[in-house]
């Protein structure tokens, strides 16, 4: 698992990340996404921040990517708690 938090100052260039990392995860917070996935796929969304996003950023913005490994424990409080279940909608 990897949690991306990121502060990008360009609307255009933080709704581009924004929207890529929404396709392999989810957001926790407005600038936080957390990504649980397979290795390779998150080997492939490490190389994509380097090789497509790093040169589009300024001094100005930052990204953080925190990997956590399957023995680290979360602890979430308030809304946050819904997302340790698993809701299934059957129909």
């Amino acid at each position: 698992m990897i949690v991306i938090s990121y502060d990008i100052s360009n609307d255009r260039k933080r709704n581009l990340f924004s929207k890529y990392l929404s396709k392999f995860g989810h957001r926790i917070q407005y600038s936080v996404f957390e990504i649980d996935n397979s290795e390779r796929v998150l080997l492939n969304i490490m190389a994509d921040i380097e090789n497509k996003f790093v040169k589009l950023f300024n001094q100005e913005d930052s990204v953080y990517v925190f990997k956590l490994s399957s023995g680290c424990s979360i602890t979430r409080y308030g809304y946050a708690k819904n997302d340790e279940n698993i809701l299934q909608i059957i129909r």
